[in-house]
């Protein structure tokens, strides 16, 4: 039997999530939206191009949180995009609302599915669904270091004129400006950044990297990032479907990991059938865990505001 994923959400960041989906076949697809007619008339779109594709997942639109019934995992993008000049942190109170509305719901018509929440602030908003859902920990967690990472891959790739599939890059902390990329552990086929380029040119990268939203934003003007967000989301659902046991940096429920407790924070995490299956934790040096310890501080002192 297919697997059922409901993306809670049909802007730019939903439908194009539901999309890829869609494209794969991995799984069938519920695009909901409190909008009338706008998930139904995405749906239809994207199910008339699954013949094209090749692919047989039945897509859905709805207004109804019934559809959503006994879905295996739950993309949550629902929520207000940023504006020239907001911070992710801006948006806390508005989005948080909506938040608490869709997890009372969640948990009701799908108590079992894994939930990635996308929603900005996302380390805040993740917290604040597992509170609401009452979900075990494992199955609850917010997609951003992913996005993060694969920004600051696609700027050492432009900076290095080398293939962005042979990057890989590391972020860990709050996707937000107090992020924490990490060079040592970002690398060309292997080898480190900090072997390829002087600390001038990565710290302009990382800069670059923390901004990374913020510069989509200022340039489109009236929108925000989607391509790379959904792609990121779609790695995260690929992972867990086909339980392919990916390490990708999440923000994840610490206990202790890192030494922090009872936070989300984005840092490596295997991905599999049961959500976060492990936390990878990796020896931090003092400036890092100075870095990362800040990171932890700002997303904090949000939660704090809600929780």
């Amino acid at each position: 039997m297919k697997k059922k994923v409901s993306i809670i959400g049909a802007g730019n960041v939903g439908a194009t999530t539901a999309q890829l989906i869609a494209q794969s076949g991995f799984a069938d697809v519920v695009l909901f939206d409190v909008v009338e007619g706008m998930p139904q008339g995405k749906a239809l779109d994207i199910a008339e191009a699954c013949p094209l594709w090749g692919s047989s997942s039945i897509v859905i639109g709805t207004n109804n949180y019934e559809d959503t019934v006994s879905s295996d995992i739950v993309v949550v993008t629902a929520g207000l995009a940023r504006k020239p000049g907001m911070s992710r942190s801006d948006l806390l109170e508005a989005n948080a609302k909506i938040i608490r509305n869709v997890s009372a719901e969640i948990a009701k018509t799908s108590p079992h599915c894994i939930l990635i929440i996308v929603t900005n602030p996302m380390d805040v908003m993740a917290q604040l669904a597992w509170k609401t859902t009452e979900f075990s920990c494992k199955k609850v967690m917010g997609m951003g270091g992913i996005l993060d990472a694969a920004r600051l891959r696609t700027f050492i790739s432009f900076e290095l004129k080398v293939s962005p599939e042979d990057v890989e890059a590391l972020v860990f902390g709050g996707h937000g400006d107090d992020m924490v990329p990490m060079p040592r552990f970002s690398t060309v086929k292997g080898v480190s950044i900090t072997e390829l380029m002087p600390k001038k040119k990565i710290e302009k990268l990382i800069e670059r990297t923390r901004n990374g939203g913020a510069e989509i934003v200022s340039l489109l003007r009236t929108g925000s990032a989607y391509y790379a967000p959904a792609a990121s989301t779609f790695q995260m659902v690929k992972s867990i479907l086909l339980d392919e046991r990916r390490t990708l940096p999440c923000a994840a429920y610490l206990n202790g990991e890192y030494g922090v407790k009872d936070l989300y924070m984005g840092v490596p995490v295997i991905l599999g059938k049961e959500g976060v299956e492990k936390v990878i934790e990796v020896r931090l040096t003092k400036e890092e865990k100075a870095q990362f310890k800040k990171s932890c501080a700002s997303v904090r002192k949000l939660v704090e505001k809600l929780i």
